[in-house]
């Protein structure tokens, strides 16, 4: 039985890991630590580019799990092709909530507030007052009601906002209220003066928020996306942004990053983070947490947490 376990956090930083395997570091650098064909657990490089992420997994031949330390899976989906069968693919539900539920309301909180007009005010030195708007009152659509939506609407409720509507892919009832079926959005979002957008990037969401979407938003709302970039369809953000009729506030983008020329970043009315969700102090302590479950889990041959998709499976 093939024991690697191939880490990008070096194994002694990790207390707790199980006795068994041996754990080689990889970080996405040009040499492998070892024959990738002797690797069992792969735990992907975190916030690395798609094609090195997945450059060790057509080699990968006995490999039984893919640990991503990300909450989306996206930057692996191109190797899994490449894959045997039977591969099980797991997210890091659990690693990011926090993060980006600050970042979520961070975002919020300085768009509304104009936090970007006092920070360019304070280098030219001049004091500049006015009216804003509050979060307080206000009503709020979050799209993409998993772990990392629920974290954000903890993290709203102090803030005294009117209403959370909830929509996620599947109708359900949690004991915050509905969330409602991606097919009610039409009727949502005119009622929204903020959207978040947290959704995974998939097929039924690459492009979601487009023309439509964005023109059924009411004039004033702020779009706030900590999704994936190609949720949104950027011209058509571009379009809306340049009427002034909306605002957004975005912490990924498409394309990502940014060149210097492209107009997303002077166009009116949007804040832009370099996609910084995720990596914060509150990272590291997680993730060492779910990979030592995890790779216990695996060690003890007992059930692992965030299962995405096994390969080679039946999707009927």
């Amino acid at each position: 039985m093939t024991a690697d376990v191939w880490l990008p956090i070096p194994p002694d930083e990790i207390e707790g890991l199980p006795e068994g395997p041996d754990y080689r570091f990889w970080n996405g650098a040009e040499e492998f630590p070892a024959d990738p064909a002797d690797c069992a657990f792969y735990v992907v490089p975190y916030m690395k580019p798609s094609p090195l992420c997945v450059r060790p997994l057509g080699r990968m031949s006995n490999v039984q799990v893919v640990q991503t330390l990300s909450a989306g899976i996206d930057h692996v989906e191109p190797g899994l092709g490449r894959l045997p069968a039977g591969v099980r693919l797991c997210n890091a539900r659990g690693v990011h909530e926090a993060s980006t539920g600050e970042l979520t309301l961070a975002l919020i909180l300085a768009s509304l507030r104009g936090i970007p007009d006092f920070v360019r005010a304070q280098d030219r030195g001049e004091w500049l007052g006015g009216f804003r708007p509050a979060l307080a009152d206000k009503n709020v659509l979050i799209v993409g009601y998993g772990s990392i939506g629920e974290a954000i609407e903890d993290r709203l409720v102090p803030f005294e906002v009117t209403r959370v509507a909830r929509v996620a892919r599947s109708e359900r009832t949690t004991a915050r209220g509905p969330v409602h079926p991606l097919t009610e959005l039409p009727t949502l979002l005119p009622e929204a003066d903020v959207v978040i957008l947290s959704t995974p990037l998939n097929e039924t969401t690459r492009g979601l928020a487009g023309a439509d979407f964005l023109s059924r938003m009411k004039d004033g709302a702020l779009l706030v996306n900590v999704a994936r970039g190609p949720v949104v369809d950027t011209k058509a953000l571009l379009a809306e942004l340049e009427t002034g009729r909306i605002t957004a506030a975005l912490d990924v983008t498409d394309p990502e990053p940014l060149a210097r020329e492209h107009p997303l970043w002077r166009a009116p009315g949007v804040l832009i983070s370099p996609h910084v969700g995720g990596p914060t102090s509150a990272f590291l302590p997680r993730a060492k947490r779910l990979l030592v479950d995890q790779l216990n889990r695996h060690v003890n041959r007992e059930p692992l947490r965030n299962v995405i998709l096994t390969t080679g499976a039946s999707t009927d």
